[in-house]
C-alpha cells in the first residue's frame, strides 16, 4: 500500500508551502509495509535542484510534521556507514549540497631579487590560484633587465600585473626597482587575505593600488582606474589558461591605451597556444619554453635589435 500525503509542503522553486498536483512529483513520499510489531521507518527522500533547495531547518520541520525524529534521520553517516547501507539498500537518502571547504593559505613562494630578496610570500592552498613558477618569473625579469640595458635592476617605471592572484609578479616588480605598481584581482578573498598581507609584509603597500575587477572591465575603462598618466613601462599578463581566449585576451592589449611605444609585455600561456608575432606597436623579443608553460616577453624594436647586437659581440678569451 503507497500513501502521498497531499497536506502543504514547501516548494523549493518559490518558497512558499503549496500543495502537490497530479502532473508534479511529489517533493517526498511515505510507503509502509505490512504492519508488524518490528519498527520500521518509511522511505524518505528529498530531491531538489542544486542552490534552491530546502535548509536544514525546513527538512527537520517537515519530520517533525510526520512525527520523526529530524536528528536520526539528518545525521551524516560516515564514508564507511554509507558505503554499507548503499549495499543492502538505505532507507534514508538526503540529496545535501556539499559544503565548500574553508580557503586557506600557506607561505611557499619567495621574491627572487631586489631589496625584498627571500621573503616568504602566502599564497592560496588548492588550485583554484594558480601563481607563475618562480622559475619562469626569474627568466621574465632577467630578460627584461638585460633587454632594459640595466641587467642588475629593471628601468625604473611603473607596473601592471593583470590577473594578479598572489601579487608576486608585481612584488618582483617593486623589489627590482619599479616605482609604483596596480594589481588587478577580482576575487575579493585573495585580495584581502593573500595579496594585501603579502604587501604589508614586504612594505610595498604604500607604492601599491589593488583594482578588485575583473581583467576584461578594467582594460574597457582603464582611464577611470588610472587616470591619464599615461601607459605602463611594463605589464604582466598570467591569467588561468581554461578562463581565457588568448586571441581576444591579446587584441584587447594590443588596443589599450595602457600600453606605449616603450612598454614591456610579459605573458604566461599554455602549449598549443598560438601567439603572434606583435602585440600593437611591439615585437615579439623572447618565447621561451618551460615543460607546458610558455613565456612571451613583447617590447619595442630598440629592445629586440639591442639583444641581437649583444649576441653579435665576439667573447675575447
Amino acid at each position: 500500500m503507497s500513501v502521498v500525503s497531499s497536506s502543504p509542503i514547501l516548494s523549493p522553486s518559490s518558497g512558499r508551502f503549496s500543495s502537490n498536483s497530479s502532473t508534479n512529483l511529489p517533493l517526498f513520499s511515505t510507503s509502509f509495509t505490512k504492519p508488524i510489531s518490528q519498527k520500521r521507518y518509511p522511505l524518505i527522500v528529498f530531491s531538489y535542484k542544486s542552490g534552491t533547495g530546502l535548509t536544514s531547518e525546513d527538512k527537520k520541520e517537515l519530520l517533525k510534521r510526520y512525527g520523526l525524529d529530524p536528528d536520526e534521520f539528518l545525521s551524516e553517516p560516515s564514508p564507511k556507514t554509507r558505503r554499507r547501507k548503499e549495499g543492502r539498500g538505505s532507507k534514508l537518502v538526503v540529496s545535501d549540497e556539499k559544503s565548500q571547504e574553508e580557503r586557506t593559505t600557506h607561505r611557499l613562494l619567495q621574491v627572487l631579487g631586489g631589496k625584498a630578496r627571500r621573503k616568504k610570500l602566502l599564497s592560496p592552498k588548492g588550485m583554484d590560484v594558480r601563481p607563475m613558477m618562480e622559475v619562469v618569473k626569474g627568466a621574465a625579469f632577467d630578460i627584461l633587465q638585460s633587454a632594459g640595458g640595466c641587467p642588475a635592476s629593471l628601468r625604473p617605471g611603473r607596473w601592471l600585473d593583470l590577473y594578479s592572484g598572489t601579487g608576486s609578479v608585481g612584488i618582483e616588480a617593486i623589489s627590482r626597482g619599479c616605482s609604483e605598481v596596480h594589481f588587478v584581482e577580482m576575487d575579493p578573498w585573495v585580495v584581502s587575505n593573500v595579496l594585501t598581507p603579502n604587501l604589508e609584509w614586504t612594505g610595498f603597500l604604500d607604492v601599491s593600488s589593488i583594482h578588485t575587477v575583473r581583467v576584461e572591465t578594467f582594460l574597457e575603462r582603464a582611464e577611470q582606474f588610472v587616470g591619464k598618466d599615461g601607459p605602463f613601462d611594463y605589464m604582466s599578463v598570467t591569467p588561468p589558461y581554461t578562463a581565457v581566449d588568448y586571441e581576444v585576451l591579446m587584441a584587447q592589449i594590443s588596443k589599450s591605451a595602457l600600453v606605449g611605444k616603450d612598454s614591456f609585455i610579459v605573458v604566461e600561456y599554455p602549449l598549443r597556444t598560438d601567439m603572434l608575432d606583435t602585440c600593437g606597436c611591439l615585437v615579439k623579443i623572447k618565447d621561451r619554453r618551460f615543460g607546458r608553460t610558455h613565456l612571451a616577453i613583447y617590447g619595442p624594436d630598440w629592445a629586440q635589435k639591442k639583444r641581437k647586437s649583444e649576441k653579435k659581440i665576439p667573447i675575447v678569451t
